[in-house]
C-alpha cells in the first residue's frame, strides 16, 4: 500500500520519509501476528521470526522498485567510493528504514508482551550471557528456555564480532540470491537490537532514547557494515544476470566487491570494540 503512495525515487529524493515506512510495517507486522497467531499453540512458539518475515512481506515490493531504480545506475564503476557515491542515496533510503522498523519494534517490545519476541531474547542472552542462558531468557520474560550450544566462557568481543560476521555472511549471501532479500536479516538484526534495547530500558518507554543512544553508538556503523554487504551481494548478483563475467572487466567488478566485503569487515571490528570497550563507560 505505501510502496504506492511513497514512491522510491521520491524515497531517494527524500530518503528521511523511508522513516515511517519502516515504523508503520514494524509496527503493523508485530499488531497482526499477535492477532493471528498469539493464542495459536503452535504458531505462537514462533512469533519473533513471524513478526520478521511479516515486515519483509511488507517491504519486498518497495525494495522491488527501488532496485530496479538502482539497476538502471551504472554497477560497474572505479572503485569502491565511486560505487559508493553512486548508490549513496539507495542506501541512505535503506538506512532509514531500517532505522524506522528498529525504532518500530522497541516500541512494540515495550508495550506487548515479551513473549512476542521470545527468539530475539533468546539470541540475545546467547551473545551476552551465555554461561546463564536459562536463567537469562525466564529473567526477560520467555519460559520453558532450554540449553544452549554456544560456546561457554568465550570472551565477549569474539561472540559479538563472530556473531557479527555471521550477519554479513548471510546478507551478503541473500543479497546474491535474492536481491530484496537481505532485508529479511536486517530486519531480524533490528529486531534483536529492539530487544537489547528494551532489555537495557526496562522496558520503559521514557528511557527509549537513552537505550537508542547505547545501542547507536556502535549500532550505525554496524548496520552501515551489513549495507555495504548487501551492495556487494547486489553487484555480483547484477553481474551474474547480465552475464558480465565473460568481459575482460570481471576481475575488476570481483575486486569492488571485495573492497566492500573488506570495508565492512573492518567496520564490523570498529563497532565491536565500540560496543565492548567504549559503550560501557558512557552508559
Amino acid at each position: 500500500m505505501l510502496e504506492m503512495i511513497l514512491s522510491p525515487r521520491k524515497a531517494e529524493r527524500h530518503s528521511w520519509e523511508m522513516f515511517f515506512v519502516g515504523l508503520f510495517y514494524s509496527a503493523l507486522s508485530v499488531l497482526l501476528v499477535r492477532f493471528f497467531f498469539a493464542k495459536d499453540i503452535v504458531m505462537a512458539k514462533y512469533m519473533g521470526v513471524l513478526i520478521v518475515t511479516f515486515t519483509v512481506m511488507f517491504c519486498i515490493p518497495f525494495l522491488y522498485f527501488l532496485f530496479r531504480i538502482e539497476e538502471k545506475r551504472n554497477l560497474i564503476t572505479e572503485g569502491v567510493f565511486r560505487i559508493f557515491k553512486e548508490h549513496q542515496k539507495g542506501l541512505f533510503a535503506l538506512m532509514w528504514l531500517f532505522l524506522g522498523i528498529l525504532i518500530g519494534y522497541s516500541i512494540m517490545y515495550i508495550g506487548l508482551p515479551k513473549q512476542n519476541f521470545a527468539a530475539q531474547i533468546e539470541t540475545y542472552c546467547s551473545i551476552n550471557r551465555p554461561n546463564n542462558f536459562d536463567s537469562c531468557i525466564k529473567q526477560y520474560g520467555v519460559e520453558n528456555g532450554k540449553t544452549t550450544g554456544f560456546v561457554i566462557g568465550i570472551d565477549r568481543f569474539v561472540a559479538i564480532f563472530s556473531n557479527n560476521i555471521y550477519v554479513l555472511i548471510f546478507t551478503v549471501v541473500f543479497s546474491l540470491i535474492f536481491g530484496a532479500g537481505g532485508i529479511f536479516i536486517l530486519a531480524w538484526n533490528a529486531s534483536v537490537i529492539a530487544a537489547a534495547i528494551g532489555i537495557y530500558t526496562n522496558s520503559n518507554l521514557n528511557q527509549l532514547p537513552l537505550g537508542l543512544g547505547r545501542y547507536m553508538i556502535h549500532g550505525i556503523p554496524e548496520i552501515a557494515a551489513y549495507f555495504f554487504g548487501l551492495l556487494a551481494g547486489g553487484i555480483l548478483s547484477m553481474t551474474i544476470i547480465k552475464k558480465d563475467y565473460k568481459n575482460e572487466k570481471f576481475w575488476d567488478i570481483i575486486q569492488d566487491v571485495l573492497n566492500l566485503v573488506i570495508t565492512a569487515v573492518i567496520i564490523l571490528v570498529i563497532a565491536a570494540i565500540i560496543e565492548v570497550y567504549i559503550t560501557p563507560k558512557l552508559f
